[in-house]
C-alpha cells in the first residue's frame, strides 16, 4: 500500500500501485490561466482500464472491505477527511493550478466540501440497517443492504475534488470498490486523493485512478462488463451517451448533467441581497457550474433597477490570477469552453440583444479569461436563453406575474437547480413548490451541504447525489426469510 506522498503524480493508480500507461503514453496538463503545459499525466489505454476494473473486482470479491462493518469503514473515511483539511493548502493549490479557480475558494469551498463529504459518509457508514418485515408466510423475514459492486465514477472538469468525492465518499462507505476516471483536462486532484486515501487505510484495489480521454479511457470503463455502476457527472449531451452504453450492460447509472437554472427577483424582493445572490450565482467558478443560474427572469416593476444594479456592480467583480487572494473570477477551464461562450454572445449581438457589461476576453498572461457579461433583449425562444452556455454570462428577462415567471423559469429542458428571491414566504414556497428542478434556493444562491440530495430533472439527469439518498443508491437489497415452520 502507497503511504507516503512522493510518487510520482502522472502516473495510473492500479491495484494500490502507481504505474505507467501500458503503452507510455502521456497527456499534458494545462494550466487555464497562462494556456502553458504544467505537467504531464500517463494517458490510459482500454488495457489500462480493464486491469483497473479487475483490481477493484478482486478487491471486492476478495477483499476485506465490503467485509468490514460499516463502523470501520467509516473510521478510515474519518481518517480521510482528518487528512484532506491537514492537507488543505497543499489540495487547494494544486486545485486553483489545475482548474483555474481563485485559490481563496479553492480553499474555502472545494476542499472544505470535500473533507465535509467524507466526513457525513462516515458517520452514516454504520447506518444502513434492514428491516424485519410481517408476512403470513410463516417465515421470520429480514432485509440487508449490501453494496452493488465495482463502481465506475466519471467526473467533470469543474469540480473535480469536490464532485470525486460527492461520488467516492458514499460509494466507499456502503462497501464498494471504485474506478475513477477524472476529466481529462484537470486530472491532478484525483491522483493527490488517491494516496491520501491510501495513507488512511482504504485497502489496496479499492480505490483506481485512470487518467484518459473519454473517448478512450471513458468508453472502455463504460463498457466494461466488470462494473456494476456508473457514477456520472458531465453534459447532458455526454450523459446520453454514457446512459445509453450502460443501458446495454444493465448498470445501475447516476446521471448529474448539464443546468440551465431560472433566478426570479419579485418586486417584493429585498434588492441588495438579491443582486449578490444573482452575482454569486452567475460568475461563481467562472460561471463553469451545472447549477449556475445564467437566466435572470426579474419583475417588470423592478426590471431597470435591477439591470441597472447590476451594470455597475459586475464591472467591479475583480478579475485575474487565481493565485491571488483577491481574484474572484478566474479563467475558463480551457481555449474551447472560452470560444464557446464568445460564440453565444456574438449570437446574442446578432439578434439585436444589447450587452450590458462585459461581452469580450480580457487579455491577461495568455490565460483562458472572460469578462463578467450581462444581457438584455432576448427572447425566450433564443438559443442563447434556452441553451447551456457555462459561462460567466447572465441573460435578463422581465415578467408580468408569478404564472408567467413560473412558466419561463421551467421553459429550457433543463432541471437542475433554481432560485427565488422574494420576502413573501407564503409565495416562496408556492413558487418552490412549481418549480421543475431538484433543487431550489430562496434569497441565495449555491447553498449546498453533504446532508442534502441534489441532482436533476428533464435533462439534467436523475439520481441524487448527497444526503442518505446518495449511500442508499450504492447499495442493493436482499429479503431473507427463515421458515419457521
Amino acid at each position: 500500500m502507497t503511504t507516503t506522498f512522493d510518487t510520482d503524480p502522472g502516473q495510473l493508480f492500479i491495484g494500490g500501485q502507481w504505474r505507467e500507461a501500458a503503452d507510455g503514453a502521456r497527456m499534458d496538463v494545462i494550466d487555464p490561466s497562462t494556456g502553458q503545459v504544467i505537467t504531464t499525466v500517463a494517458e490510459a489505454a482500454a488495457s489500462d482500464v480493464d486491469a483497473a476494473v479487475r483490481a477493484a473486482r478482486e478487491a471486492f470479491d476478495s477483499g476485506p472491505w465490503p467485509r468490514m462493518s460499516g463502523r470501520e469503514r467509516g473510521r478510515v473515511l474519518h481518517r480521510v477527511a482528518e487528512l484532506i483539511r491537514a492537507n488543505a493548502e497543499e489540495i487547494a493549490a494544486l486545485e486553483s493550478l489545475d482548474v483555474g479557480k481563485p485559490i481563496s475558494l479553492c480553499g474555502a469551498v472545494d476542499v472544505t466540501n470535500a473533507a465535509n463529504d467524507y466526513e457525513y459518509y462516515a458517520s452514516l457508514a454504520q447506518s444502513q440497517d434492514g428491516a424485519t418485515r410481517d408476512t403470513p408466510l410463516g417465515a421470520f423475514a429480514y432485509t440487508r443492504r449490501e453494496p452493488l459492486g465495482v463502481v465506475a465514477a466519471i467526473t467533470p472538469f469543474n469540480f473535480p475534488l469536490i464532485l470525486s468525492g460527492s461520488k467516492l465518499a458514499p460509494a466507499l462507505a456502503a462497501g464498494n470498490t471504485v474506478v475513477h476516471k477524472p476529466a481529462e483536462e484537470t486530472p491532478l486532484s484525483a491522483l493527490y486523493m488517491a494516496r491520501l486515501l491510501a495513507e488512511a487505510g482504504v485497502p489496496d484495489g479499492v480505490v483506481n485512478v485512470v487518467t484518459g480521454t473519454g473517448p478512450v479511457a471513458g468508453e472502455a470503463l463504460l463498457r466494461n462488463p466488470g462494473v456494476d455502476k456508473v457514477a456520472f457527472t458531465g453534459s447532458t449531451a455526454v450523459g446520453r451517451h454514457v446512459a445509453s452504453v450502460a443501458g446495454e450492460g444493465l448498470k445501475t447509472v447516476m446521471m448529474e448533467l448539464g443546468g440551465n437554472a431560472a433566478h426570479v427577483v419579485f418586486e417584493d424582493a429585498d434588492l441588495e441581497k438579491a443582486v449578490g445572490a444573482i452575482i454569486k450565482g452567475f460568475v461563481f467558478n467562472t460561471g463553469q457550474f451545472c447549477m449556475a443560474g445564467p437566466r435572470l427572469l426579474v419583475a417588470r416593476p423592478v426590471h431597470d433597477t435591477v439591470v441597472g444594479i447590476l451594470a455597475e456592480a459586475v464591472a467591479q467583480v475583480p478579475v485575474g490570477d487565481p493565485r491571488d487572494p483577491g481574484t474572484v473570477v478566474g479563467p475558463m477551464a480551457g481555449d474551447k469552453h472560452l470560444k464557446k461562450v464568445e460564440e453565444y454572445v456574438e449570437l446574442a449581438r446578432k439578434e439585436g440583444a444589447r450587452v450590458v457589461v462585459g461581452g469580450e476576453r480580457l487579455d491577461l498572461g495568455g490565460g483562458y479569461y472572460y469578462k463578467p457579461t450581462v444581457i438584455t433583449g432576448l427572447s425566450n425562444d433564443s438559443r442563447v436563453v434556452q441553451e447551456e452556455i457555462f459561462g460567466p454570462v447572465l441573460t435578463v428577462q422581465p415578467f408580468d406575474s408569478e404564472d408567467e415567471a413560473v412558466a419561463l423559469a421551467n421553459s429550457t429542458p433543463y432541471g437542475l437547480a433554481s432560485g427565488v428571491q422574494t420576502t413573501n414566504l407564503a409565495r416562496a414556497h408556492r413558487v418552490a413548490g412549481r418549480l421543475q428542478a431538484g433543487i431550489v434556493w430562496i434569497n441565495d444562491w449555491a447553498m449546498l451541504d453533504p446532508a442534502l440530495p441534489f441532482g436533476g430533472v428533464k435533462d439534467s439527469g436523475f439520481g441524487r447525489e448527497y444526503g442518505p439518498e446518495a449511500l442508499a443508491s450504492y447499495t442493493k437489497v436482499k429479503s431473507v426469510l427463515v421458515s419457521l415452520d
